[in-house]
């Protein structure tokens, strides 16, 4: 039998989650380098290079990789013949690990889980509790897999009770470009297939906690079935030509994962549930020889590519900017942002609305100026702010107009593409809307010389900040006539895979 003192545990679950905050796993990080190779699309290309070059700061610096730290969740398997030496509860346990590293000082981890959902939506400031998930199994060891779950790809996760003769491959690809580019692409899809409804998305959930071997299973061959709908889905989903960011090119995915349970012969249960560019999961054992040994990676592994601004990019002085310069941007255009800019997500538009409804004054004049949606870590040691990369976009598009027509609001700063009534209300107004890239949070930050709270400090990482930047590296991502890159740079590359027609698992195109 073997005994885990509850501390041991505890600290176990705190040093994992510490750990996957600023260290991708390696396999993600090789497999990254490797799309970063063949990638073609050079506004792609440039992000997945943000992307890369963020992870090894992120490693050197011992800062997270994303500004959004994260909802956790924990696969537990205990063995029968293990007991546990405390007076906590397993989850309570979970909880206390996740307490103690998102409040660690040295590298304070941004809290964003919120009670009373429906109602209040309080933040717990501490982001318990956490999703866990408990198994009895044989054995005298305690195995954990855990993994910190962004929300921009956890609200991507996608459903559905087929029939038993319905083709998951054709589900799978109408679904996944429902799915926009708020998930951050290039990532992995994880796939639950049977069982019941809430076992199917376990099961995709559990799948994303595997290690990428993509490139080993297309070298060896399929041997089962499931590893045949893998590359098949892996080569179809990249021949969309979403890309990364959502911004066209030749990798989407960098591997598709898929767990399968006995199901009832009415059914076809079949989830999916896509991670990040942020992927953060580790795997320990403890059989009671105290707390688990994390090694961390070698940084030999990154691959030698460090981002620098383009040349070519355009400098922009937020400070001075009018409607008549941004109407000359183009849908695609990298720009470099200097000057003063504001931050606002979901609670603070609520509350901006719910003020105007009231009549209320607000405390910030929107006037002329850029919105940037993004919830930054806290600052530690001698930072300005935390890791700052954008939000999903889209969860604004409802107060589009209330923020362009009302407010007068020159522009806006995000990640991923509008929606179809956000792009007219753009164009309406003849705004633009700018992308930050996804997954680069702290190379970011680096772009953030002064930081203050100017409105809604009660809303914590919500709050509005006036954020002073010098060369902040943005895209065009929708012009002041409302072309979107989300649209035309997908379309375009689809278009070519198709046309050239040698996108395939086993090899990569070479277009001229």
């Amino acid at each position: 039998m073997s005994i885990i003192k509850q501390e041991d545990f505890i600290q176990s679950i705190a040093d994992a989650l510490q750990y996957i905050s600023y260290y991708h796993p390696a396999d993600y990080i090789q497999a990254l380098g490797e799309a970063y190779k063949v990638e073609q699309s050079p506004a792609a290309k440039d992000a997945i290079a943000q992307i890369l070059t963020n992870s090894r700061m992120c490693a050197e610096g011992k800062r997270p990789i994303c500004q959004d730290t994260g909802i956790v969740v924990a696969f537990v398997k205990v063995g029968m013949s293990v007991c546990f030496e405390g007076e906590l509860s397993l989850e309570e346990m979970v909880n206390e690990g996740v307490r103690r590293a998102y409040l660690l000082p040295e590298n304070k981890l941004r809290a964003s889980i919120v009670n009373d959902p429906t109602g209040a939506r309080k933040n717990t400031k501490d982001n318990t509790p956490a999703v866990t998930h408990v198994e009895l199994v044989q054995g005298n060891m305690v195995e954990v897999s855990i993994a910190a779950k962004g929300g921009g790809s956890e609200n991507k996760a996608k459903f559905a009770m087929l029939n038993p003769n319905d083709s998951i491959v054709d589900w799978i690809l109408e679904t996944v470009p429902t799915m926009g580019a708020g998930w951050c692409p290039p990532g992995m899809l994880g796939i639950g297939i049977g069982g019941d409804a809430e076992k199917a998305m376990i099961l995709a959930k559990e799948s994303l906690m595997q290690p990428i071997n993509m490139h080993e299973l297309i070298q060896k061959g399929a041997h089962n079935r499931l590893e045949e709908l893998r590359l098949e889905i892996y080569e179809k989903v990249n021949n969309l030509g979403i890309g990364a960011q959502g911004l066209g090119g030749l990798t989407t995915v960098l591997d598709v994962k898929i767990l399968d349970y006995p199901t009832h012969a009415a059914s076809l249960p079949v989830a999916i549930i896509p991670n990040c560019a942020a992927t953060r999961h580790i795997h320990f054992n403890l059989g009671g020889t105290g707390v688990a040994e994390l090694t961390p990676p070698d940084i030999s592994i990154y691959p030698d590519i460090h981002w620098a601004p383009s040349p070519q990019a355009r400098r922009v002085n937020l400070d001075m900017l009018t409607k008549a310069d941004i109407a000359h941007w183009q849908a695609g255009e990298t720009l470099l942002l200097s000057g003063k800019l504001l931050t606002g997500r979901d609670a603070a538009h609520k509350r901006i609305s719910a003020m105007l409804a009231k009549g209320e004054q607000l405390p910030v004049d929107f006037t002329n100026r850029f919105i940037y949606y993004v919830g930054p870590v806290d600052a530690v040691r001698d930072e300005i702010v935390g890791p700052a990369g954008p939000t999903t976009a889209t969860r604004m598009d409802d107060y589009t107009e209330m923020m362009l027509g009302q407010l007068n609001l020159l522009g806006s700063i995000g990640k991923a593409e509008r929606g179809d009534e956000a792009l007219a209300v753009i164009a309406k107004y003849k705004s633009v809307y700018l992308m930050a890239i996804g997954g680069a949070a702290y190379l970011v930050s680096k772009a953030i010389k002064k930081s203050r709270v100017v409105a809604f400090a009660d809303l914590g990482m919500e709050a509005i900040y006036e954020f002073e930047v010098v060369d902040m590296p943005v895209t065009v991502a929708v012009s002041a006539t409302g072309e979107s890159v989300h649209i035309t740079g997908p379309a375009e590359w689809k278009e070519s895979i198709a046309k050239h027609k040698t996108i395939k698992i086993h090899s990569v195109p070479q277009f001229t």
